[in-house]
This record gives structure tokens, sequence and C-alpha cells, in this order.
């Protein structure tokens, strides 16, 4: 399994996850490249260089604001005043990949929540004033392109250092951390104090949250590349954000699938067998039946099936089409599985094939085929539990 681990010893700003995630191999052509689908991609430029922290060397990211003409205001405070609509119209806008849109969504989200719980306001009525301004919408659109590209199967996250002192506001000048940060962090593990600066912003505390599987200072995994993204200060530690790609051997399966239900009080009970091998010739991984009773105590079915997510439509088609039911209900589900391999095994009786599972690499349980089985019983005309004995004395 492929993990991405972030090392916020010095906390997290947009600028550094951008820096670490191109030390860490995200092409800067396909960073810019994607960003240029952007609305606002005649706001800004990227200026991507090496740069170093206290003999660390690393990459640093600046998102460079263009000036804007008939405008009293400097470029740096343009467009701080963007709603969370404005911001979905500059996401949605671009010809970005729907994982990156709803990545970048599910950050601004974050930081949304955090702003109308601290100013008292609905969600659509919050008005961003530093995270709202193109640099940091850059930040977190860039953040989402890079995880996308980076592919990885988990994101880990250190405890988070938070920095000290007081930091300058669009309302003015507040203790570290800022109260949009710390609002975002709610339970979750951070540190305070190690500098009289700000380490983590609103920004890069949004990042993290969106898009962290879990929380540890614990790093079980084999690393097979380490980046560093450069801060803007020189502080008495080094001002960077390391960040780790790993590998972890993973003793067990996992895969999303998708359940999709029905309840059926008025069907033939002998089209079941019907509908059952129609749902496995489409795909289905489990199809099962479950009584139940309805309104006016009727007894009932539930008809469920397990599947692939990529055989989502065709199943939930077929039951509609193949059974009684006007509508049926689904919903994702994660499955943990072990390995698994199938063998041949050569038998007094001939080959038949058995299902082999490991644990921690060694042989847990195994399960013959039960059609091979049973049509070698009745060719053979042998109790079909005489070759099971057989296969369990090989095991």
């Amino acid at each position: 399994m492929k993990v991405l681990y972030y090392d916020c010893f010095a906390g997290i700003s947009g600028d550094m996850n951008l820096g670490a995630m191109l030390d860490l191999g995200v092409e800067p052509k396909y960073l810019i490249d994607e960003l240029s689908k952007l609305s606002l991609n005649n706001e800004f430029d990227l200026e991507i260089k090496t740069d170093i922290r206290k003999g660390i060397s690393g990459t640093k990211v600046d998102v460079i604001l263009h000036a804007h003409e008939h405008e009293h205001e400097p470029a740096h405070e343009h467009h701080h005043q963007r709603n969370l609509m404005d911001i979905e119209k500059i996401i949605n806008s671009g010809d970005l990949s729907e994982k990156v849109k709803e990545l970048s969504l599910k950050i601004f989200y974050k930081i949304a929540l955090a702003e109308a719980k601290i100013h008292n306001k609905p969600i659509d009525q919050v008005h961003f004033h530093e995270v709202g301004a193109t640099d940091s919408i850059v930040d977190i659109i860039g953040a989402a392109i890079c995880a996308d590209y980076l592919k990885v199967d988990k994101i880990i996250c250190s405890t988070i250092q938070l920095g000290g002192g007081f930091v300058k506001c669009a309302h003015g000048l507040f203790p570290v951390p800022a109260p949009a940060t710390m609002e975002i962090l709610k339970g979750i593990k951070v540190k305070s104090g190690i500098v009289p600066f700000e380490m983590t912003t609103p920004t890069g505390a949004a990042i993290l949250v969106a898009m962290v599987d879990e929380f540890s200072d614990l790093m079980e995994f084999t690393t097979t590349k380490i980046g560093y993204g450069i801060g803007g200060r020189d502080t008495e530690i080094p001002n960077v954000l390391r960040v780790y790609l790993g590998e972890i051997e993973e003793q067990y399966l996992h895969e999303e699938a998708v359940v999709i239900e029905c309840n059926i009080d008025d069907m033939n009970p002998e089209v079941y067998d019907y509908v059952l091998e129609k749902l496995f010739a489409a795909g289905a991984q489990d199809v099962y039946l479950t009584p139940i009773i309805m309104k006016k105590g009727r007894p009932a079915i539930t008809l469920s099936v397990l599947g692939s997510v990529a055989d989502e439509i065709k199943l939930e088609d077929l039951m509609l089409l193949e059974t009684s039911t006007l509508g049926v209900r689904k919903y994702r589900v994660k499955k943990k599985m072990l390995k698994r391999e199938i063998v041949k095994l050569e038998t007094s009786f001939g080959e038949i094939t058995v299902k082999v599972a490991y644990i921690n690499g060694e042989k847990a349980k195994f399960k013959p085929e039960y059609d091979e089985c049973r049509k070698i019983a009745l060719e053979k005309n042998v109790p079909i539990f005489k070759i099971y004995e057989e296969i369990n004395k090989s095991f």
C-alpha cells in the first residue's frame, strides 16, 4: 500500500505544501498546466525554485500575482472578499478532474464551516479574506491536483506544530493559533510555542483535515522518497514541511463496494432463483435474501446485492427490471479481505480447484470449489465428503 506521510514539526502552509509535493516528485509542468485551466489563470504566475532553511534544501513555491490596472488596492489584496459561491464558480469553471474539484471544494468547505462558526453566520454568507485571495486559492486547488497526481492509498499526518506569538488577520491581531486554524483542527492533536510565529495557517490546516486519513506520530512504513517544502521564514528550527512517500506491506486486501437493496412482498418466490442467477452473471459478488415483516404484518423479502462500484448501474437496473420492486436503495461499503490465491490440487479423484487464504504470509484457510467436488462425486459415484476428506488431509 502506497502512503503519504506529513511530518509537520514546523507546521504547514499552502505554499509549503505545494513545495513539498513538487520536491516529492509532482511534475511542475503538470501542476502549472492544470492550474492554467482555471478562470483566474491570468491573475498569477507560479515561481518554483530551490531554497535552503538551516542547511536543508527543498522546493519553494511562490504565487506571483499580476498587477491589476484601474485598481486602487494592491494586487496582493485583490479579491479578498470572495464568498463560497465565488470559489465554487472558479473551481467548476476549470476543466479539472472530478476528483480534484471534489477535494478542492472539500478543503474550502472546511474553512467556510470554521469561519461560519467563528462569526456566527450562515455558511453562504461567509466572506473569505486571506483564504479568498488568489494565492490561497492556487494553494488549495494545487494541493488537490498534487494529491490526485501522487495517487496514494492512504495519507497520514504527525502531530501539528502551531507556533506561537501573534498573527495579523483581516479582523486585527490575534494570538496564535488564529481562530480559524484552531476551529478547523478541533479534535486533532497539536503542539504550540516552538517559535514566536504562526507555523500552521488556516489553509494548511484545512488541507490536512480534508485529505488525511489518520493522525499518528508512528511512522510504520518503508520510506521510498522524502520531499521538503520551504517556508517563508528563517526561524530557529528549519521552516520546512517534510513529507514522505512510503510502502506498507499490507496483510489484507481492501476494496470499495456497493450494496443495493430492495424490499419485495408481491413477487412469486419461484422467480428469486432466476433473479439470483442473473445478478451473479452480471457480476454480483454476493446476493442474499432476508425474510422480513413489513407494514400490516405482511411477510416479505429483502433482496441484497453486493457488487463492485463499476457494476453498480448494471446491477440496480437489473433489479428494477427483473423484480417487482419500484425502487432500490444503495450505499457504499469498504471490504477488508484476506489475501488469497487459487491453486490446483491433484487428488486421487482428479484435479480440484482450491481457494487458499493467508494471514501474515501463512496459510490460514482453504476451500475447495463445491461445483467441481459435486461433479466428481456424481461422475465417480463416491460420497462427496470423501473428496473433502482427502483435500483436508492434503492441507
